[in-house]
């Protein structure tokens, strides 16, 4: 991971569409917010009826092979092979990778993750695509770092000698964690050894915040994402805000940028950069990115709605991000709750807690105007919004 860092660019505020897995994924694959294609996990969204990232590729450039390994998501009813990637896995999800009991501390199994395996069909693809001579994209969506927790004995004895980790995490975590950095790599050395580092963009991102707490974790250590506030699940930061990094032509290395990028960018960046004009589609919510790359200090990216969008009306939260500025808004009956936003600099209060609702309020009513306007022209495919009863 710090390798595309140190040679590409570290996007700072980097986020997932939504604070939990399968809408993130929903929303990647379209390019639109959760609010438009369902924040949760069921949705009758079905994105196979859509424009998708391959969909996208493809029509910018029809010589492009697609492939996705590993996990694809619960309940995204459409496969890959329906949203147009030409090689899969086909409908993983969380079980694929070991979900079951995931309680249970550590788990010391051959191929933790199925990391090694992901990694390995992954170059196998790139190889395929090179000695045919045709471009390709590759997204590889580890099962890691998602519980349950598993990895190799050595790995783990390894930071079982590190002493007591300096967060709530666990020191099975942290050798998943690793072993994930190293499948990462390989794909990273796999492109070196085929002659195309040069000329291929790589991409890394997670999909959502991390958890709260973990299983075997110390609870006396300092919060899992400490400084930011919140954890998955959440629209706090700690449940949206991600590593964010891109390498690839044109990006200097080692360079940064503080311009707030989404997930559901994703598919109008990587439609410009495959040769597409204009829009695929009238239905993405996300702006390429592309001008960023080349310079992160000027660049800009152009949405519909000024802001990225996030909503989570059954834990009865939501929220926007323009600019330095984020509007966090409490959510009742799919309907703002006009007294409860508080505003934030994320970008130098990253822990939210100096609320600048009352000192700035044509700010916040602006944020709200423009996150009312967008969340009045859909209703969540999810279903009912009302938070779940606590049995």
């Amino acid at each position: 991971m710090d390798r595309i860092a140190t040679t590409g660019m570290r996007f700072t505020s980097g986020y997932s569409p939504a604070p939990l897995c399968t809408p993130t994924r929903r929303s990647i694959v379209n390019g639109t917010s959760a609010a438009r294609s369902g924040s949760e996990f069921s949705s009758t969204w079905v994105p196979s009826e859509h424009i998708t990232i391959p969909k996208a590729i493809k029509q910018a450039d029809a010589a492009y092979q697609c492939a996705h390994f590993g996990k694809w998501g619960e309940k995204m009813i459409s496969s890959p092979e329906e949203c147009g990637y030409d090689e899969s896995d086909g409908h993983t999800g969380n079980a694929t990778g070991g979900m079951a009991n995931k309680d249970d501390p550590f788990h010391i199994v051959d191929d933790p993750k199925r990391t090694d395996s992901v990694t390995k069909r992954s170059i196998q693809f790139m190889r395929g695509q090179v000695k045919a001579n045709k471009p390709f994209y590759l997204q590889v969506s580890y099962y890691a770092v998602h519980l349950r927790t598993e990895l190799l004995q050595a790995t783990l004895e390894k930071y079982q000698e590190k002493g007591v980790p300096d967060r709530g995490y666990s020191h099975g975590w942290a050798g998943m964690l690793e072993e994930l950095d190293r499948g990462i790599g390989d794909l990273l050395d796999a492109l070196d050894e085929l002659d195309i580092s040069q000329n291929t963009y790589v991409v890394f991102m997670s999909d959502n915040g991390g958890r709260g707490t973990v299983p075997g974790g110390n609870e006396k250590s300092p919060p899992t994402n400490s400084p930011l506030s919140g954890a998955k699940h959440s629209l706090q930061e700690g449940g949206i805000r991600v590593p964010f990094l891109v390498r690839g032509p044109s990006i200097q290395a080692g360079s940064v940028c503080h311009v707030p990028v989404v997930g559901y960018d994703l598919l109008p960046t990587f439609f410009e950069l495959a040769g597409g004009k204009d829009s695929p589609s009238n239905e993405i919510d996300g702006g390429s990115f592309v001008s960023l790359l080349a310079s992160p200090q000027s660049g800009t990216v152009k949405r519909p709605v000024d802001g990225v969008i996030f909503s989570r009306p059954r834990r009865r939260q939501a929220a926007i991000r323009q600019g330095d500025f984020k509007l966090l808004c409490s959510v009742n009956d799919d309907k703002l709750n006009p007294a409860s936003g508080q505003l934030f600099n994320v970008q130098t209060d990253v822990s939210e807690t100096n609320d600048l609702a009352s000192t700035l309020p044509d700010k916040a009513n602006q944020l709200q105007n423009t996150l009312t306007a967008y969340l009045a022209k859909f209703k969540d495919p999810s279903g009912s919004n009302k938070p779940k009863k606590k049995k």
